[in-house]
């Protein structure tokens, strides 16, 4: 094979460079060419590291006219005019946002450009007044309509919701500076936003009644991140290469990629879409790492599950309504908006009868990655700690050594520091769930998430493991539900032994007591 040198746009969001230093870059520009010439103010909602400000910087170069960069893409083929617009382009996200001194100082830095372009007038004083002045004046020095984009607008927002008074002066303080788009729309070509959270943050905007989110909508679903066929046909020499450093087939090697970037929808019929970040770190390294998880731990997000008692094992395969994407971030009260916006779950299903998303984990790299986070605020202890347990049972299993894999799952549970408040018998299932979820990465496992099931199949090459567990019961009780409920035979027409659990869980002593073996 041809050993194509390839550069990955890791990191890279700004347009210019990425086709100045022959990135590769996937072509988005008929749909970028259709957004800026269909209607006039959009809004899109993506989670982190999706390719949102590429997105808005190739909006950038397309409406300032900048046609040499655009060669061998879609656009060159569309475009016929290529007329050089004034643009205001703003990047909430170059900055943290802990004091109102931080908004105001990025405001006034990006008001300060545009000025030093367009000129000031020494009577407009406030945000509000200034912005008005540089649109009309941007209008009036070109000859054009002004081109806003305004890219990551929730940050603020974000950054301060912890401290709910900061993010309401915030929200007040960005609301005044945006609010002459709206009488400034006959000077206005084109107005786009960006974010993480969506529509319902969009006080801010709320003169803007002709907006259009497209977040959800399947004609833009793959307006950002790469689709299945993008993968195929664009990256072809990505998936060659990458097959042949792992010493896998072609086809193994798309199976691969897909199991674990791949998997998310933003719309009632949006194909697959991979994450572009991890999938060219994937590429650049040659390897199917987490890439993506490890650019930011969710800390705030574990902290909304706790605080609302939601039972996680209840996230993949939650269902949601439409009006529950918008629900507002300033006061959250139900997880699964902040999880799906943030990229942790996404649609799997649409009913159109009852309108209800059915949501879960896109991928192997986000159900991992998301539940190694959530162990060590659970159990307390230090993820190494958790990872050399899960390994450790997969070995003593993998050996045929069940009595050594119970004992060791007795000590882990007898680990968990005493001073945990929550005795209750949910948080113990939590734990089971966490642990056997993780175990999960390694090999099949199925944990329970409706009714008729056992708590936990273990699945592998010459054996399969089902275990109930009874809180406060006997293991005879346990093994009596497998039984009397036919959790097994579903394997039994399986080549491999059917081996049953039945374990009791003592919460006096927080971890597990006896347990019967039996095999089918």
């Amino acid at each position: 094979m041809d050993s194509t040198f390839r550069i990955y746009p890791i990191g890279i969001q700004n347009f210019e460079d990425l086709r100045n230093n022959n990135n590769v870059y996937v072509d988005k520009t008929e749909l970028i060419y259709r957004l800026a010439n269909t209607n006039k103010v959009y809004f899109l909602s993506r989670p982190r590291r999706f390719g949102k400000s590429l997105l808005v910087s190739t909006l950038d170069a397309y409406f300032r006219g900048k046609k040499d960069l655009f060669q061998g893409l879609a656009m060159e083929r569309l475009e016929k005019e290529w007329n050089v617009y004034p643009v205001l382009h703003i990047d909430f996200s170059m900055t943290k946002y802990t004091a109102m001194s931080d908004l105001e100082e990025r405001l006034n830095l990006q008001l300060r450009e545009w000025e030093r372009i367009y000129g000031n007038d020494p009577e407009e004083e406030g945000y509000a007044a200034r912005f008005s002045g540089i649109i009309k004046r941007a209008y009036q020095q070109t000859g054009l309509q002004v081109v806003v984009l305004i890219d990551e607008y929730d940050a603020p927002l974000l950054d301060s919701n912890h401290l709910p008074e900061l993010q309401n002066d915030l929200r007040e303080e960005m609301r005044k500076f945006f609010s002459p788009l709206k009488a400034q729309g006959e000077y206005l070509r084109f107005l786009f936003l960006t974010g993480i959270s969506k529509f319902s943050q969009m006080s801010i905007f709320s003169e803007l009644n002709n907006l259009q989110n497209i977040s959800m909508r399947d004609d833009y679903s793959a307006i950002c991140g790469i689709t299945e066929q993008e993968l195929r046909t664009q990256l072809k020499i990505d998936i060659e290469m990458m097959a042949q450093a792992n010493d896998e087939t072609y086809e193994e090697a798309c199976m691969h990629l897909k199991q674990q970037y791949d998997g998310y929808h933003f719309s009632k019929k949006c194909e697959d879409v991979y994450n572009p970040f991890s999938l060219f770190n994937a590429f650049a390294q040659k390897s199917y790492e987490n890439f993506w998880f490890s650019t930011g731990t969710p800390t705030f997000l574990i902290n909304i599950l706790q605080q609302s008692n939601f039972d996680i094992r209840e996230l993949d395969g939650a269902t949601a309504t439409a009006e529950q994407f918008d629900a507002p971030t300033s006061a959250i009260t139900d997880p699964l908006p902040v999880l799906y916006q943030s990229g942790y779950l996404t649609i799997k299903g649409y009913d159109p009868e009852f309108q209800l998303y059915t949501l879960a984990y896109p991928n192997k790299e986000v159900r991992k990655g998301f539940i190694e986070s959530l162990m060590p605020a659970y159990v307390h202890l230090p993820a190494r700690e958790n990872t050399f347990y899960v390994v450790s049972f997969i070995k003593d299993l993998r050996a045929g050594k069940l009595t050594e894999c119970l004992e060791r799952i007795r000590s882990f549970f007898a680990s968990i520091p005493n001073d945990l408040e929550n005795k209750q018998e949910k948080h113990y299932q939590t734990i089971f769930y966490l642990l056997f979820r993780l175990m999960g990465q390694y090999v099949d496992v199925e944990v329970k998430s409706a009714i008729g099931r056992a708590d936990v199949v273990v699945k592998l090459h010459d054996a399969i493991y089902v275990f109930e567990f009874k809180m406060d019961g006997t293991p005879e009780e346990a093994l009596a539900q497998i039984n009397s409920r036919g959790y097994a035979i579903p394997y039994q027409p399986d080549h491999r032994k059917v081996i049953k659990i039945g374990v009791n869980f003592d919460s006096t002593t927080r971890t597990i007591g006896d347990w019967i073996i039996a095999e089918e």
